[in-house]
């Protein structure tokens, strides 16, 4: 496939197997623009240029932005992450329970290597951020972090780990059931089905991706559905996310 952007024209232009001109300026072009700056982002490893409030954050901005528009209208009592990495992403969440007034961090990593533990412990949201560490899918963690989550709290779920679709498959089966019901499961980093074919990906994760566990888990459990989540505020024609998060937002009914 091509992509011939003509500025003086103003068209963008794509040729495959058919050949398609849309107006440069059109909701079209932007979605076919936006979808190749994402994967050449992904390959620069854009993502790694970010942090928050002191700590590395490796999420692309409109995904945080999105997740905190979700965050405010679930008002949740507890976010449990998988995948701490830095702690960037712990330290968001928390500062937007700090905001609202409402709500407590649980991250669970496989591995919390020293330093970053002891940066999230010194960092001033640590008194919001419980720390698991341990296998994910092991049924001794799985237990542990229910035994923090009181019977009737809400209850929102962000699967940012290992990405193999095994794995992510495993986390939704494990964590499911601590959804509340109205409030999500996000399964992230779908993107990996659309970066195979990059430098820096593998081909693997055309069919190997959180994208896949999520279509493999939503066939299997009714009680879940497949939703974006209206965006609160728009006044443009764009209808889809930015994002590295395709086929995410799983929403309990």
């Amino acid at each position: 496939m091509k992509l011939i952007i003509d500025t003086d024209a103003g068209t963008l232009t794509e040729v495959a197997e058919t050949t398609r001109t849309w107006n440069l300026y059109s909701r079209e072009a932007f979605e076919i623009l936006s979808r190749e700056w994402v994967k050449v982002g992904w390959d620069q490893k854009y993502v790694y240029t970010f942090s928050w409030m002191g700590r590395p954050v490796i999420q692309l901005p409109e995904d945080m932005i999105r997740i905190q528009e979700i965050i405010y209208a679930q008002k949740p009592d507890v976010i449990l992450e998988t995948g701490v990495a830095h702690g960037g992403s712990l330290v968001y969440y928390a500062s937007l329970c700090k905001a609202m007034g409402k709500g407590r961090i649980i991250g669970v990593d496989i591995e919390i290597r020293p330093h970053n533990r002891k940066a999230i412990e010194a960092h001033e949201f640590s008194p919001m951020i419980t720390l698991v560490e341990g296998d994910s899918v092991s049924q001794e963690i799985v237990d542990q972090v229910r035994s923090l989550i009181k019977p009737h709290e809400k209850v929102l779920v962000i699967l940012d780990s290992c990405h193999t679709k095994a794995h992510v498959l495993a986390e939704l089966e494990a964590y499911q059931s601590l959804v509340t019901p109205g409030s999500y499961i996000v399964a992230t980093d779908g993107v990996m089905m659309n970066v195979y074919d990059v430098p820096r990906g593998t081909p693997e994760w055309k069919d190997d991706n959180p994208e896949a566990a999520a279509r493999e888990f939503l066939a299997k459990h009714p009680e879940f559905v497949l939703e974006q989540p209206a965006w609160p505020f728009n006044e443009s024609q764009l209808t889809q996310n930015v994002t590295h998060w395709p086929g995410a937002y799983l929403r309990r009914i």
